[in-house]
């Protein structure tokens, strides 16, 4: 292997490319235990990356860190699902809800539970 073959597999590309395969594993994941398919929304998060929301088929949702928008875009093309450019609406309305998530939120509010 000479060292520009070893530069492509350990440089910065080769990176990025690791962490498109390792999030469109995990979208991947989310869609089969979520009904077989999803959406999602790419969300800047600041310095950390973007925050990749996923809408299963089900209306179970999720997320995911990326360390770029382009490697979240990557990742959900990969893994076959549409991204919405904003998380609203028809898409928004269908995330379901459970009591773990209704308990977080009042307990941010004064007088809700504390956290555990």
């Amino acid at each position: 292997m000479d060292s520009t073959q070893q530069a492509e597999e350990t440089g910065p590309d080769a990176k990025a490319q690791r962490w498109v395969t390792k999030l469109a594993k995990e979208i991947t994941a989310f869609v089969k235990e979520r009904g077989g398919s999803a959406d999602a929304q790419i969300s800047y998060i600041g310095e950390r990356g973007v925050r990749i929301v996923l809408v299963g088929e089900d209306g179970g949702w999720g997320d995911l860190v990326a360390p770029s928008h382009e490697v979240a875009q990557k990742a959900a093309q990969k893994a076959g699902v549409t991204v919405h450019e904003t998380l609203d609406g028809d898409l928004a309305a269908r995330i379901r809800t459970g009591p773990y998530e209704w308990e977080r939120m009042a307990g941010i509010q004064v007088g809700g539970p504390k956290d555990r």
